[in-house]
């Protein structure tokens, strides 16, 4: 994800549809060896495969937005030292540093903790998981839809490839490590996106095949959801168009994407769903060569730098370092002890800890380690629980702060300033108000976090529902139209939010003002793609 889209959400008042059950204990279908050398230089090439990846994806990310990207691609090898201030990398490092401190078993406190306190810029579900983090909302509370319109994003699914990385073979433990992690800033299909990007892994570790890779994944995520269901679209796309990667994605597009909730009624879509059924289009069309792979991810577009990152890297685990392209290796290798952005970790070190954390998951769960050689107990996928953020939640209309007409109307009452231009309205007087009311099931109130954020009362059809800070000046970043609350899940019908400014202020802020720039109204209905079905032609 790139720095200039600031959007997520700290918000209240849904009730999930979640389905709980219990993991049922590991089952072992054969014990297989990898000698030490062919895991080594397959960890090499799964963390070389992001670098690249994200790196040649980077100058297109979100160019192309409910279209493909059709414009010259420059990279070259050397490009790959931009890749040390990606978050799709440096999150997931600290996540690494967190294990060396607490150890793998860590709670998720621990692991919402050390990134929220992280000196890098964050976006989306992650910023909103950095939010909750100070605001006193923890995991899995921290990434549940109450608490974060982000719940379906992209964010986990591009952190989450070192947990496939150390758990060779063995998805149901990278499942129990994605279940924990994950929670922190995500939920439902966005939890999923890396507990199925992590299953991608943990099957190349023992298999070439890409499509015996990529339905082996699927087995760890609930045939029912969402994400399931697109990744398999893509495979029978891919069926009905095996030469044309572009006539599959035109389908595609028709029936998935406007599936997208924190950036509802816009082009731009940063859905861990859509974006990780262009991860698969470039496997499959890509045929296992790295090039073709990358450049077909890529051109899919949206987030277009995060979903080559994770094709590449699926075919480094694959390959193994040793067999991508020469010049690719040399490029990463001459900056393998360049730190990445506010980490201690370097390509030469996330290789080193990688290997010592595959190890122990291997000998913790039932394999063996010799002098050469690393014997796996292979587990059989178990698909995880249930989750769906948003059922039935479909976008309505955008109404801006400044509007003056029709049913959905703003009311201030008090000295609130601004203008169009600055694109916001906003009050740090005790006492005043800012009151919208509408027809829908839910809506997201969106302003600014800013370093002069105060705090307000926010009242729900005249009930009191909590109250917001919107101070925010965490590694130096404010975020402005963000979601600074939301509501759904309310009976149909007309109803009204209300802020009030209370004046006071997070004890580090400069001010107490409220912005409140946009507010985003939602409905309950069936989606428009529910009835929409691709067939084996």
């Amino acid at each position: 994800m790139k720095n200039y889209f600031l959007f997520a959400a700290m918000l209240f008042g849904f009730q999930a549809n979640t389905q709980y059950k219990k993991q049922p204990k590991f089952k072992n279908e054969q014990t297989v060896t990898l000698s030490k050398v062919a895991l080594l230089d397959k960890i090499k090439g799964g963390w070389a495969g992001k670098m690249i990846g994200v790196t040649y994806g980077a100058p297109t990310e979100f160019r192309a937005q409910g279209k493909t990207f059709e414009d010259s691609i420059k990279w070259i090898p050397s490009d790959v030292k931009g890749s040390l201030w990606q978050d799709d990398i440096y999150v997931q490092l600290t996540f690494m540093e967190t294990m060396d401190q607490f150890g793998i078993d860590a709670p998720a406190q621990k692991f919402q903790e050390l990134f929220a306190k992280s000196g890098y810029m964050l976006w989306h579900a992650n910023v909103q998981g950095r939010k909750n983090y100070f605001d006193g909302i923890y995991p899995p509370q921290s990434g549940n839809p109450d608490f974060n319109l982000h719940a379906d994003d992209i964010d986990f699914q591009i952190e989450s490839d070192y947990i496939g990385f150390i758990c060779p073979g063995m998805p149901q433990s990278a499942n129990k490590i994605a279940d924990k992690i994950g929670h922190i800033m995500n939920y439902g299909d966005g939890v999923y996106g890396g507990f199925f990007v992590a299953a991608l892994y943990t099957a190349a570790y023992l298999e070439s095949d890409i499509s015996k890779v990529i339905n082996k994944a699927l087995l760890s995520i609930p045939a029912e959801s969402d994400y399931a269901k697109i990744i398999n679209d893509v495979i029978i796309l891919h069926k009905n168009y095996p030469a044309d990667w572009r006539k599959a994605w035109m389908e595609l597009e028709k029936k998935w994407g406007k599936v997208n909730i924190c950036e509802a009624g816009k082009t731009f879509n940063i859905d861990a769903k859509l974006n990780g059924a262009y991860i698969i289009m470039g496997l499959l069309y890509g045929g296992g060569d790295v090039n073709k792979t990358m450049e077909i991810t890529t051109r899919c577009g949206q987030d277009s730098d995060c979903n080559p990152s994770n094709a590449v890297a699926v075919l480094g685990i694959i390959k193994g370092f040793s067999n991508l392209p020469l010049s690719y290796q040399a490029a990463v290798l001459a900056m393998g002890d360049s730190l990445f952005n506010n980490t201690s970790y370097s390509f030469n070190k996330a290789v080193k800890s990688t290997m010592k954390y595959a190890q122990e998951m291997v000998a913790n769960n039932g394999g063996n380690i010799s002098e050469n050689d690393i014997s796996i107990k292979v587990q059989s996928p178990v698909a995880a629980a249930l989750e769906d953020a948003f059922p039935k939640l479909v976008f309505h209309k955008r109404v801006n702060v400044f509007a003056i007409q029709g049913k959905d109307a703003w009311v201030t009452t008090g000295a609130w300033a601004g203008s169009i231009n600055n694109k916001s309205k906003f009050s740090g007087n005790g006492g005043d108000e800012i009151i919208f009311s509408f027809e829908g099931t839910g809506v997201s109130i969106e302003g600014n976090w800013v370093k002069d954020g105060g705090i307000a009362a926010v009242f729900v059809d005249g009930k009191f529902k909590r109250n917001i800070d919107c101070y925010f000046d965490y590694a130096k970043q404010e975020h402005r139209g963000i979601n600074i609350f939301h509501i759904l899940n309310l009976p149909e019908g007309k109803h009204t939010i209300k802020l009030i400014v209370k004046g006071t202020k997070n004890p580090k802020s400069t001010g107490t003002n409220i912005y409140v720039s946009e507010a985003v109204i939602y409905k309950t209905a069936a989606k428009a793609n529910e009835n929409y079905s691709f067939y084996v032609q």
